[in-house]
């Protein structure tokens, strides 16, 4: 259990942390553009050809989609009408930067029925400004990754994805540290979260933050409950429900 004096602040920050489509849609951050203008997301329910999908739009154009997400994807926002998705990608990571203002609008009909199947996270009829990969299967540690230059504006990132195990007893989730500006990545495998202790699959690290306060990572897990992790970013240090 975290302590009781955190707890509070704790669950309040997690609220806020930006959780993976379309599950945490919710908590997607609002893009403007340049010019002012105001883009919203949009989930489109469990039913039908768009069942599923979390939309990105001009307020003023709710049925001209200017992106569309599939599931395990995160926004965040940059400086100006810049703002990026990251999501796993197989067995990498990958994060893209948008410029809001370049989004050109698309039919609905482009994404209905095969989109949700697919394998592809993001579907955009504009190019990203910036698109990059890592390996998401490397060792535990810090290591040196070379950055597009879109990204070095960013100081630090947590994301959270699956881990490959090979036993019961290894980490079925890891934890990336992403510097952009210094070029590095620090991999915290979760050596609490394996199949011994949890049902793989039917619970998951959703989202991860840093505390600003006491600067350990927390987290929240669907079916978990909410977390902190020890001062190496590895082994849990307490649970505490969210709601």
């Amino acid at each position: 259990m975290a302590p009781d004096a955190n707890t509070g602040r704790i669950r309040s920050l997690l609220q806020q942390t930006v959780g993976p489509a379309p599950w945490y849609w919710e908590t997607f951050p609002a893009v403007q553009g340049a010019a002012g203008q105001h883009f919203v997301w949009h989930y489109h329910g469990t039913q039908g050809a768009l069942a599923y999908l979390v939309t990105l739009s001009l307020s003023t154009e709710p049925d001209a989609p200017r992106m569309a997400l599939n599931t395990y994807v995160r926004p965040f926002l940059l400086e100006g009408s810049r703002f990026g998705v990251w999501c796993p990608q197989g067995k990498h990571i990958r994060m893209a930067i948008f410029d809001a203002e370049q989004l050109k609008s698309f039919e609905f009909e482009a994404v209905a029925g095969w989109f949700k199947q697919s394998t592809e996270r993001i579907y955009s009829a504009t190019a990203p400004v910036a698109d990059f990969e890592f390996d998401g299967m490397l060792p535990q540690g810090t290591h040196s990754i070379e950055f597009p230059e879109e990204f070095r504006g960013i100081d630090e990132m947590q994301l959270v994805s699956s881990y490959p195990a090979k036993s019961k007893e290894d980490p079925h989730a890891a934890v990336y540290v992403v510097y952009p500006n210094a070029g590095l990545v620090e991999v915290l495998p979760q050596r609490w979260f394996t199949a011994n202790e949890f049902e793989i699959g039917y619970q998951w690290i959703s989202r991860i933050t840093r505390d600003p306060v006491t600067h350990k990572l927390v987290g929240e897990g669907v079916r978990i409950g909410g977390f902190e992790l020890t001062e190496d970013g590895c082994q849990l240090a307490g649970r505490f429900e969210i709601a």
